[in-house]
């Protein structure tokens, strides 16, 4: 008999499982990498003499657990969310079933499907995110994957063969170590400190910031400065570029030059870097809550998660209750994680490989881009995705204003994150530099090479049924069918990428139940281990102004504030990645 699944629970109940689900997760599903056998490792972090790296976010997230100042610092390795001895790539199926046959035959899209509940800027968010949270960065001496085409293969005579660069290897780990599964760095920090925007190194801030009261540079036509080796916006992380990318860093850099104006105002007295530093403290949190209580909500439209992810900042007891009585105790679920005690559970703070993997989200984004005027509706221009990536991105901003591409984002869908519904644009993705090759293809190869389990096999170590047959991924008979034929009738052999497109969602979800289930343990664990939004979530950290803005503020009050022409699309509308009112006119 099937267990009825937690989703179609009453709303109390389905809270409950989920809060069940999440205390098993921090007891079963972090696993430590940093204790593995180390060589060279780089050296510990200098305190400042006077003590600010423990009141302000460090350029590299050092300190952030004064403890364990490496912690999470960019540099360091990726945790697990399954024990070590799954996490050994298998080798010998690297390329079994072939990445670019599944590329082919279950992810191209043929026809736009898109993702109703949202608008475009949903999509340009999470990567947005990512960007503030991880990357395995890029090494010239990387050795190179070649993935065999079929000989009707559709790939282009003068960009074969198709070679994937391998992941870098971490440097820190012994050669002589063969016990172990291997590891990997992530190259910014692991902490939610909007490292995208500022950056994971001091030299990178340094050359986003003006340096004159705490404000980071902008032109007075209200772009980035461009960047002249790239062609691409000076910021915390330029990697994967495209339009969406520009207009978020655009918005929050404008959010911390207006907060710093508001600091400025209230301690006339205090320096360029104390007017930064709170700045950025105070940006990185009202990125963090509209993460938390707005985007979340927006893609995974369940009651339970409407009710959950509030919880998660402010507690059951809510918003409203939390403001005028403050906390009742430390419980977490009575009053939030936010301003609780700092706890890292079983395992130090470190992303996770799975935690990347999960992430996963590309089909979010269209192939075409129609971008209309919010004065009057009118369409401007209609550029597909390669137009509107890389270096060819400024071109868009310096020819359609930066109000109408984010009235266009919200009234555009983003594409519903399943199988069939892959990018042509990104199955055949060009580079700056030259490169081409096929991101489904690597994104299928990056978890086999890194030792993420199969989408059976995962499910069973997250705590989910394994799955006997291709009938209960899917409801759809004709994508049973052909998952059976690219995976040799071999269940246990199915991708988790390509598993958890194929899912049933639960109702309202925007993406699958397997992968919610990592988000139930890291979301939470984001905030939890990060004493920024536990213990030093206080006044005395962020000034009393600044917690008074990150409450009050929304991704709809970030948007007006800078564009306020936006007002008339978004009137009545209560998420700001939900789809937006047409100008009509």
């Amino acid at each position: 008999m099937t267990k009825k699944p937690w989703h179609e629970f009453p709303t109390p109940l389905a809270l409950l499982k989920l809060n069940k689900f999440r205390e098993n997760m921090r007891e079963e599903n972090l696993h430590d990498t940093s204790q593995l056998p180390t060589k060279g490792e780089p050296p510990e972090p200098t305190p400042s003499p006077d003590g600010r790296h423990l009141k302000i976010r460090t350029a590299d997230g050092s300190f952030n657990d004064p403890n364990d100042p490496k912690m999470g610092m960019a540099g360091t390795r990726f945790g697990r969310n399954v024990p070590l001895k799954h996490a050994y790539p298998d080798e010998k199926n690297l390329l079994n079933p072939n990445p670019r046959t599944i590329s082919l035959k279950l992810l191209t899209r043929d026809e736009f499907v898109p993702a109703s509940i949202l608008n475009l800027t949903a999509a340009a968010w999470i990567q947005f995110q990512t960007h503030d949270w991880f990357s395995h960065g890029y090494d010239e001496s990387q050795d190179k994957i070649e993935i065999p085409l079929e000989q009707d293969d559709p790939w282009p005579e003068e960009h074969r063969p198709l070679e994937i660069e391998t992941t870098p290897k971490d440097p820190t780990r012994s050669e002589d170590d063969t016990n172990n599964p291997p590891t990997f760095i992530n190259r910014e920090t692991h902490w939610w400190d909007a490292s995208q925007i500022y950056g994971s190194y001091q030299e990178t801030i340094d050359k986003v910031r003006s340096h004159v009261d705490g404000k980071m540079i902008i032109g007075d036509d209200g772009l980035l400065p461009v960047n002249p080796e790239n062609g691409i916006d000076i910021v915390g992380f330029d990697d994967n570029w495209w339009i969406g990318l520009s207009m978020l860093h655009i918005l929050f850099v404008k959010e911390h030059n207006t907060i710093c104006d508001h600091l400025k105002k209230q301690y006339p007295d205090w320096t360029d870097d104390d007017l930064f530093d709170h700045a950025r403290l105070i940006n990185a949190a009202l990125l963090a809550k509209i993460h938390t209580v707005e985007w979340t909500p927006g893609i995974l439209g369940h009651p339970a998660l409407q009710v959950a992810m509030r919880a998660n900042w402010w507690g059951m007891l809510g918003q409203e209750f939390k403001n005028r009585f403050g906390r009742i105790g430390d419980n977490e679920v009575v009053s939030g994680i936010v301003g609780s005690s700092t706890d890292h559970h079983t395992a130090p703070y470190y992303l996770t490989e799975e935690f990347v993997s999960v992430y996963r989200m590309h089909p979010l984004i269209p192939d075409e881009f129609q971008f209309y005027s919010v004065k009057d509706g009118k369409q401007l221009l209609t550029k597909d995705f390669f137009e509107v990536s890389g270096k060819r991105s400024r071109a868009i901003l310096e020819q359609v204003d930066i109000a109408d591409l984010f009235y266009s984002f919200g009234i555009t869908h983003p594409g519903a994150v399943t199988l069939y519904n892959y990018p042509k644009k990104l199955q055949q993705l060009v580079r700056d530099n030259g490169e081409v090759f096929d991101l489904a293809a690597v994104d299928i190869l990056r978890d086999r090479e890194r030792g993420v389990p199969r989408y059976n096999q995962f499910r069973e170590l997250i705590g989910r049924d394994r799955v006997k047959s291709f009938e209960e991924i899917t409801e759809k008979p004709e994508w049973a069918k052909e998952l059976r034929e690219v995976y040799n009738n071999d269940i246990d052999s199915v991708d988790l990428m390509i598993g958890m497109f194929a899912e049933n969602p639960p109702k309202g979800f925007g993406f699958s139940d397997t992968a919610f289930r990592i988000f139930i343990l890291m979301a939470s664990r984001r905030l939890k281990s990060d004493r920024f939004f536990t213990k030093d979530y206080t006044a005395e950290i962020y000034t009393q102004f600044g917690l008074d803005w990150i409450d009050k503020n929304t991704f709809i009050s970030v948007l007006l504030r800078h564009y306020p022409s936006l007002a008339a699309s978004l009137k009545g509308v209560e998420n700001g990645f939900a789809p937006w009112k047409r100008i009509v006119k």
